[in-house]
């Protein structure tokens, strides 16, 4: 993969060697996607881990691991508990999840649950987990429907 200016880019890091800040280039698997309802602001916001993730215990075979609760982006998920960390640190279960959030956008077609991605962008942690808004992104495979 290239920038618009033609550089090469380095590997991609995994989600877990995610810094607190910075400019990132990372790979992973998309463990949940979450809709805005149509009476709040337009966001689209997924968690991205290292590895494809089994769906959450509780979910049945044939339906995947999307949280439709309407929470946007503030409330997407809060690992660990129902009290987030502070703005600035992570929670004790955030090492290995990254919040991506497309602001402006309900919906990105082929980006679900079970996902391969490569996403570059600007990392900075919010309410507890890395977050990313608005990266550049490549899809790299989809799991197929069963």
């Amino acid at each position: 993969m290239a920038d618009a200016a033609g550089h090469e880019l380095a590997a991609p890091i995994t989600v877990g060697e995610l810094p607190d800040r910075g400019r990132v280039f990372c790979h992973g698997f998309i463990e949940s996607v979450t809709y805005a309802p149509a009476t709040k602001v337009a966001t689209f916001v997924a968690i991205v881990v290292d590895r494809d993730a089994p769906p959450p215990a509780g979910r049945g075979a044939g339906e995947d691991a999307k949280d439709r609760s309407g929470g946007g982006a503030a409330g997407a998920v809060r690992p660990g508990g129902a009290q987030a960390g502070t703005r600035g640190q992570r929670t004790s279960g955030a090492q290995d999840r990254l919040r991506v959030v497309w602001l402006g956008r309900r919906r990105i077609p082929g980006v679900d649950a079970g996902t391969e991605l490569r996403l570059e962008g600007m990392v900075t942690v919010r309410e507890g987990l890395p977050t990313m808004f608005n990266p550049r992104y490549e899809i790299l495979s989809r799991q197929e429907e069963q």
